[in-house]
C-alpha cells in the first residue's frame, strides 16, 4: 500500500513537471511573435532590411514612434473615438444581444423558433455590399456620422447563440419560481437571467469589444476627409500607414533612400499602439473568458 501511494506521488509529481515544462514552451512561444513586434518597432528601417527581424534590436530606433506621434493631439482623438465607439457599442451590443438570447431561450415564447430563423438567415445569406450600403447612407444618413460605427456591427449571431446557450442552460424552476412570486420578464430577466450568465456576458462582451476596437471598415465606408475628427484609432493609424508607403515610394522615384522612412517599424508600432489596451484589458476577463468559451461550446 504504501509503496502503492509512493508511486501515484511520483506519478503526480512527473505529471506536473511535464504539464509545466510544455506550457512554459508554449507561453514561450507564443510571446516571442509579439516581442519580435517590440524589437522591430525598435529597430531602423535599414536594420529590418538588412539583417531581419531579430529578438533585441541591431540599430536602436525610435523613429517610428516620432513619426506616429509626431502629431500627438490627433492620435489622442483617434483613441478617444475608438474608446467611446467600443464602450457604448459594447454596452449597446451586450444589452440587446442578451435581450434577444433570453427571448429565444425562454421556452414560453411560442414563436421562439421562427424568429431564431431570421437570425440564423442572416449568418448564411446577406443582401451585399452595395444594397447594404446605399440602405445606410441614403435611408439610415450613417455618412459622416459616428452612429455608423457602432450600429453595422452591434449584433452579431454568433455571439447571440453563445449567450443564448447560457440562458438555456440555467434551470426552468428558477425562472417559474420567479413567475409565481409574481415576478415579470424584465425582473427574471435583470435579476435572474443576468447575474447568472456573467461568464457569458464577459466573453461576449471581449468579443464585441474587441470587433469595435478593431473595426477600420466602417469608417473607411462612411467617413471622408471633413470627418477627420471622427476617425477611429485603426482607421487612422491605416492613413498614416499609406502616407509612409507613398513617402517610400515618391524616395524611390526621387533617387533618395527609402531606407530613411521607416515603414516597417512603423508597421510594428502601429501594431503596439493598437493592441497594447486589448493586451493590458485581457488578463481581467482571462477566467471568465476561458469559462465562457467552454460553456457556451458544450451547450445545445
Amino acid at each position: 500500500m504504501q509503496k502503492k501511494k509512493q508511486n501515484k506521488s511520483y506519478d503526480r509529481v512527473m505529471f506536473n513537471l511535464i504539464s509545466c515544462l510544455v506550457l512554459g514552451i508554449l507561453s514561450v512561444a507564443c510571446v516571442i511573435p509579439f516581442w519580435l513586434v517590440i524589437s522591430g518597432s525598435l529597430s531602423k528601417q535599414q536594420s529590418i532590411q538588412l539583417y531581419g527581424y531579430r529578438l533585441i534590436p541591431r540599430e536602436f530606433s525610435l523613429d517610428a514612434y516620432r513619426m506616429l506621434f509626431k502629431i500627438p493631439e490627433e492620435l489622442l482623438r483617434a483613441y478617444g473615438v475608438t474608446i467611446l465607439v467600443t464602450v457604448v457599442g459594447t454596452g449597446l451590443g451586450l444589452l440587446i444581444t442578451s435581450m434577444a438570447a433570453y427571448v429565444l431561450a425562454n421556452r414560453n415564447f411560442r414563436y421562439r423558433y421562427q424568429v431564431s430563423f431570421f437570425f440564423y438567415f442572416t449568418s448564411i445569406f446577406g443582401g451585399g455590399l452595395v444594397p447594404w450600403y446605399i440602405f445606410n447612407t441614403k435611408y439610415l444618413h450613417f455618412h459622416n456620422n459616428i452612429i455608423a460605427l457602432i450600429l453595422p456591427i452591434l449584433v452579431n449571431v454568433t455571439y447571440l447563440l453563445i449567450l443564448k446557450s447560457y440562458m438555456m442552460s440555467i434551470p426552468e424552476s428558477l425562472y417559474e419560481s420567479a413567475y409565481l412570486d409574481g415576478a415579470g420578464d424584465l425582473t427574471v430577466y435583470f435579476k435572474i437571467a443576468l447575474p447568472l450568465c456573467k461568464a457569458g456576458l464577459a466573453t461576449v462582451g471581449l468579443f464585441i469589444a474587441l470587433n469595435y476596437w478593431n473595426d477600420w471598415y466602417n469608417a473607411m465606408l462612411f467617413l471622408d476627409e471633413g470627418s477627420k475628427d471622427l476617425y477611429p484609432l485603426q482607421y487612422y493609424l491605416n492613413n498614416i500607414l499609406t502616407k509612409a508607403q507613398a513617402m517610400n515610394a515618391a524616395a524611390a522615384r526621387s533617387g533618395i533612400p527609402a531606407s530613411e522612412v521607416p515603414g516597417e517599424p512603423m508597421k510594428l508600432a502601429m501594431t503596439v499602439v493598437a493592441t497594447g489596451p486589448i493586451v493590458l484589458l485581457y488578463p481581467f476577463l482571462q477566467k471568465y473568458f476561458v469559462k465562457g468559451v467552454t460553456i457556451g461550446a458544450v451547450k445545445g
